[in-house]
């Protein structure tokens, strides 16, 4: 037993192998920490929850006060009761006599104004971004809504750094309820001015829990329109649905019908929308917006409407102007500087009344069929409407339109393609290319509107076309014309109309004629020859065509004025030459046409037949007064000799020159004409507008000639 008295001594150390393990540190304590903060933060979460929902968050009205006002650089106010908190995941909003004022620039007055506004705003779309209002009631609220004359800044872009204010995008509004709201639309730039009230009422059809119905009225570009519509919001908005718009405009002698409907109470985005409109012309819904497009007669036109970002969309479009018919579709895109218009259209008939206005004439003067016009007391025929160079700044385009048929007398026109591109004034319509009586018209015309005034090329051909059936409607025989012509029209012209354009216009025109056969019903037709009218005189038509060995009816153009340079037509019987021209200033024609026969003829004129008037009353004149001169010289010589002596004055003795027809065809000018035999020929025009026998002009007959094209006598 041990001695219980013992000295208490050191235990032993125990041997190293065997020393007792550390204690270990627990297990889970920085797990436990994150799990105490995270408690601590939901704690303080939901104490501020607690907090909020107990008081409604209306000690916060100050902050809120300081805070936005802060932000936006705006005087914020709240009049009433304040209530901002959680209820119970989205975030309840309500503020009564709540203003927020205008910037400056924008004058006196609150960009918002509301006697009570109440929302419940999706708590994840704050974080997100996507400003979701799942409830919105707002009573007696006033929402004005600004651009300024430069089109840099908005009332409700708060931010004033930026360079630009942001677009108008609404928040996406499930369900609301709006009582007595004026929104207020203002923007200088596009010249719009709206006011529209919006109210809210049970929907008779209880399919709909309620509908937001709105009203107003304004002015576009100077144009009063009204406005009126509903948006019928389904109980199934409430999980997501889709709204039914209705909408109702009239104005500038226009009404448009648009329904269908939209993903959200405001939003426009992927909409699914019909549109029907019908006025008096076209051309005035488009003015509202800027754009500039050619008058019509009434029209009706239904599309489906459709929002992609900054595109508005019109597909499946169908309709009518005037007596034609349109389909295709077209997209108006907003952007900088200048709104993009985008179509491609088709037309199966078009009516050539309704095509008048796109070269200028109206379509009332078009649909009356009073397409002349008086101008100091003269007949007129070329349009003479303005091209609307102010409103080219506005937008661009790219169009193509093509048409299958034009309904029009004596005139076969068919296939019509249009390409049309416009990029800051500068317009270009290429191809215009149409079908012409089995041949076919390609143009190129480039409207330049960046110069003042407007500066016009022209570049316009005539392929290979059968005379017969071109000119089928003057009297000639198709069955019995194998002649082609082709043409080609080269100007340019200074001008904000057609008419003055082409009065301002140098260039040439030449119109070719291949070999071929000519036959007319019309004996005043035939060859111009005033020989062959008197032996045929007494006859329905000829006995047989005319044969076309080559011809060429050139003019040059200065200044408006085109001189013929040259006009030959080499024929089997005879040469015809003619000399003169016509004046696109006042559009007169003042042209003598003379048939020089290749063999012996004891009845030939040898005197030219006169062309004269206007474009749209032109003469011809069989009886010139060197025919005059003959017939009294045979008179005469019948008196003092006998009747045969009479026949003397009329006989041809068949010296006319044949053509060298390679310089015919290739449309070349008088100074590069020459006989059959190669020598330079001294009976055609060089491009003046006045010459005598010889092929020069005398001074009187050049100061004359001027006077009349000039339109000064």
């Amino acid at each position: 037993m041990a001695d219980r008295d013992a000295p208490i001594t050191a235990a032993e150390p125990a041997p190293p192998g065997n020393a007792p393990a550390k204690p270990a540190r627990a297990l889970g304590t920085p797990l436990a920490s994150v799990i105490a903060v995270v408690t601590t933060i939901l704690g303080l979460i939901v104490l501020a929850w607690a907090i909020l929902f107990v008081t409604k968050g209306r000690f916060l009205k100050p902050t809120f006060e300081k805070i936005v006002a802060a932000q936006t650089n705006r005087e914020v106010k709240v009049a009433g009761d304040f209530q901002l908190y959680f209820a119970p995941f989205n975030v309840k909003f309500l503020a009564e006599g709540l203003t927020v004022s205008n910037p400056q620039w924008a004058g006196r007055g609150n960009f918002f104004s509301a006697k009570k506004i109440d929302t419940r705003i999706s708590t994840w779309s704050l974080i997100t971004g996507n400003r979701r209002i799942n409830w919105l009631g707002l009573e007696d609220g006033h929402v004005d809504l600004q651009w300024d004359k430069a089109g840099k800044r908005n009332t409700w872009t708060f931010n004033e750094s930026q360079e630009k204010g942001d677009p108008l995008e609404l928040p996406i509004i499930r369900r609301a309820l709006v009582q007595g709201t004026l929104v207020r639309y203002v923007d200088p730039r596009m010249q719009v001015e709206a006011g529209i009230r919006i109210h809210t009422v049970e929907a008779r059809d209880t399919q709909f829990a309620s509908a937001i119905r709105f009203d107003g009225n304004g002015t576009a570009r100077g144009t009063r329109f009204i406005l009126a519509g509903a948006l019928l919001t389904p109980n199934a908005t409430v999980s997501g649905g889709q709204n039914q718009l209705q909408l109702h405009v009239e104005g500038v002698r226009t009404q448009i019908d648009v329904s269908g409907t939209l993903p959200g109470a405001t939003e426009i985005e992927g909409a699914d929308l019909q549109m029907d409109a019908r006025g008096q012309n076209l051309a005035d819904v488009f003015a509202v917006a800027g754009i500039a497009v050619p008058d019509t007669r009434n029209y009706r036109f239904r599309s489906a409407l459709t929002k992609r970002g900054d595109e508005w969309r019109f597909t499946k479009l169908r309709g009518r102007f005037g007596a034609s018919d349109l389909a295709g579709k077209f997209t108006v895109k907003l952007k900088e500087p200048r709104l993009l218009l985008t179509a491609d259209l088709a037309t199966r008939t078009l009516d050539i009344i309704d095509a008048g206005p796109f070269i200028g004439y109206s379509p009332q003067a078009s649909a009356a069929g009073k397409v002349v016009t008086q101008a100091a007391g003269t007949p007129r025929i070329l349009p003479d409407a303005p091209l609307r160079v102010e409103a080219l700044k506005n937008f661009d385009a790219k169009v193509n339109w093509t048409v299958r048929t034009v309904r029009a007398e004596s005139l076969p026109v068919s296939n019509i393609t249009l390409g049309l591109d416009l990029e800051d004034r500068l317009l270009k319509l290429s191809p215009l290319n149409f079908s012409l009586a089995r041949g076919t018209v390609s143009s190129d015309i480039t409207i330049n509107a960046r110069r003042e005034p407007v500066f016009t090329e022209y570049d316009i051909r005539l392929s290979p076309t059968p005379m017969g059936v071109l000119l089928a409607g003057f009297g000639v025989e198709e069955s019995g014309t194998t002649g082609t012509l082709k043409a080609r029209v080269q100007m340019t012209g200074s001008g904000n109309s057609v008419r003055d354009s082409l009065a301002n216009s140098n260039g040439r025109i030449a119109v070719i004629l291949p070999k071929g056969s000519f036959w007319t019903r019309n004996i005043q037709l035939a060859e111009l020859d005033i020989g062959t009218f008197i032996q045929k005189m007494f006859e329905k038509k000829l006995k047989e065509p005319v044969q076309i060995n080559c011809g060429l009816i050139g003019f040059s153009v200065r200044n408006g004025i085109a001189a013929a340079d040259p006009i030959l037509i080499d024929t089997q019987k005879s040469v015809m030459l003619g000399r003169g021209g016509f004046s696109f200033k006042n559009e007169t024609i003042d042209m003598a046409f003379r048939a020089d026969s290749k063999k012996f003829s004891l009845f030939a004129g040898q005197s030219p037949v006169g062309i004269g008037g206007y474009f749209s009353r032109p003469s011809i004149d069989v009886i010139s007064p060197e025919l005059l001169g003959r017939a009294g010289a045979g008179v005469g010589l019948a008196l003092v000799a006998s009747p045969l002596a009479a026949v003397i004055a009329f006989v041809d003795v068949g010296d006319a020159k044949a053509a060298d027809c390679g310089p015919v065809l290739a449309g070349a000018s008088a100074r590069s004409q020459r006989t059959d035999k190669g020598k330079p020929r001294d009976d055609v025009g060089k491009g003046t507008t006045a010459k005598s026998e010889d092929g020069k002009a005398s001074k009187g007959e050049r100061k004359e000639q001027r006077k009349k094209f000039l339109g000064i006598f």
